[in-house]
C-alpha cells in the first residue's frame, strides 16, 4: 500500500469511527480553575493574542495535522486553511511524506499556503523518515509550504502496531539534532502517547523549539491500526492495538512533564476552550487539535469556522470566569490538580500544590 493510500484510508476511519481514547481521558478532567466571582473587567475586553514562534496569533489555538498526500485530501485542507486564516491561528499539515514518493500529492499541502497567506503553518515529517531524506529533504519540504516551522512527529506506538511500520529508532536524537541547525523553528510532536519529562530535556538539549505534548486522551492511533488490521484479517496487529489502544502519559500530565522551559502545545483530546484554557493554566503555550475538524472540515470553510468560533467564546468565558484578562494571566491563574493526575504527577515528584496556591493574595493583603 502507498503512503498516498494509506493517508485517505487513516482520514476516512477517523472520520466515520471510534478512534479516541477509551479506558483513560485527557487528564483535564482533573484540572480545576478557581473560580473569581469578581473578574473586574468586561470579557469583551479579554486579549487572546499570543506571539508563538516568533508568529502574532488572535489566540493560543493551531488546529492540528490531519491530512495530505491525497487528491481527496486538497479541498480538506483548503476549508481547513481559510478558516485557520480567518480566525488568525496556527495550522499543521499531515506528514508530507507522500509529497515526497509522489510529487504530484504536493498541491494537496501547497493548497494551505495559497488559502492562508498570513497564517502560521508548520510543515510536518515522521522521524522515522528524517534519517533517509536528510537535511536537504526536510528544507524542501519547508519550502513546499513556505513554513514557519518545522514538526517532526513521534509516533513509534503506531509504527510498531502497523505491519509496514518503520520501527528503527536508533539515532533520532542525534538526527532531530542536525535538523535543529535550519533556520524555521522545529517541533518535535508525539501522536497520542505524550512525552515524558526525561525526553523534554533530552529534546531541549537537541535544540528544537517547541515539544507538541500529542498525549493520551484524544486519536488513539493504536485505535485506528486495529481497524486497518481487522480489514485485512491480520490477527496479531489486531491484538496489539487494542492492547496498547490508550498506552502513554495523558495530555495534561505530559504539559506538566515538559515543562522546561519551552514553548508547549497541548495536544491530545482538546475538545473545547475550557479545555484549552485548563492546559494553558497548567503551562502550555497553545493547544491544538485535530479530529473535531475532521467532519467539518470534510463539509466545508464555514463549518470549520463554526466549531472554531464555539471553542474560542468558550475560551474567552473561561478566562473570565477565573478573572484572566489575557493569555499571560491565564498561565498564572490559581489551578487545582486531582484524582489520578494528582497522583500520578506527584508519583513523579511534581509538586502539585504550586499550581493552587499562586495568586495575588499578597497583593490584596489576604490572611
Amino acid at each position: 500500500m502507498t503512503t498516498s493510500q494509506r493517508k485517505i484510508e487513516h482520514l476516512k476511519l477517523c472520520s466515520s469511527s471510534p478512534v479516541e481514547s477509551r479506558t483513560r481521558g485527557t487528564g483535564l478532567e482533573d484540572i480545576m480553575l478557581v473560580h473569581k466571582a469578581l473578574p473586574e473587567f468586561d470579557i469583551d475586553d479579554i486579549d487572546l493574542h499570543v506571539d508563538f514562534l516568533g508568529k502574532r496569533m488572535k489566540a493560543p489555538f493551531l488546529i492540528a495535522s490531519i491530512t495530505g498526500g491525497h487528491p481527496e485530501t486538497k479541498s480538506i485542507n483548503a476549508a481547513l486553511a481559510q478558516a485557520a486564516d480567518e480566525m488568525g491561528i496556527g495550522i499543521g499539515v499531515g506528514s508530507q511524506r507522500a509529497a515526497i514518493e509522489d510529487p504530484a500529492q504536493e498541491e494537496s499541502f501547497t493548497i494551505m499556503r495559497d488559502m492562508a497567506p498570513e497564517a502560521f503553518i508548520y510543515g510536518n515529517i515522521g522521524a522515522a523518515q528524517i534519517k533517509e531524506y536528510g537535511i536537504e529533504g526536510i528544507q524542501n519540504l519547508i519550502e513546499m509550504l513556505d513554513a514557519d516551522a518545522m514538526a517532526i512527529h513521534l509516533n513509534f506506538l503506531q509504527e510498531a502496531i502497523q505491519p509496514e511500520g518503520e520501527t528503527n529508532a536508533s539515532d533520532t536524537l542525534e538526527t532531530i539534532r542536525e535538523i535543529c541547525s535550519l533556520d524555521v523553528p522545529i517541533i518535535v510532536k508525539e501522536t497520542g502517547a505524550g512525552i515524558s519529562h526525561e525526553d523534554a530535556l533530552l529534546l531541549k538539549k537537541a535544540g528544537v523549539s517547541a515539544i507538541d505534548v500529542g498525549g493520551v486522551g484524544g486519536t488513539s492511533w493504536a485505535g485506528v491500526e486495529v481497524y486497518r488490521a481487522r480489514d485485512r484479517n491480520d490477527i496479531m496487529s489486531e491484538i496489539l492495538g487494542e492492547l496498547f489502544w490508550d498506552f502513554g502519559i495523558p495530555t495534561a500530565a505530559s504539559v506538566v512533564e515538559c515543562n522546561v522551559s519551552l514553548p508547549v502545545i497541548a495536544t491530545g483530546g482538546i475538545r473545547t476552550g475550557l479545555d484549552i484554557a485548563k492546559s494553558i493554566a497548567i503551562g502550555a503555550t497553545a493547544a491544538s487539535a485535530a479530529l473535531p475538524f475532521v467532519a467539518p472540515a470534510m463539509e466545508n470553510k464555514e463549518m470549520v469556522l463554526q466549531r472554531l468560533k464555539l471553542m474560542i467564546n468558550e475560551l474567552k468565558v473561561a478566562m473570565f470566569l477565573c478573572g484572566c484578562k489575557d493569555v499571560h494571566m491565564l498561565h498564572t491563574t490559581p489551578t487545582v490538580i486531582t484524582g489520578w493526575t494528582k497522583e500520578y504527577l506527584e508519583l513523579r515528584g511534581f509538586n502539585v500544590k504550586e499550581f493552587a496556591v499562586r495568586s495575588t493574595r499578597s497583593e490584596l493583603q489576604i490572611v
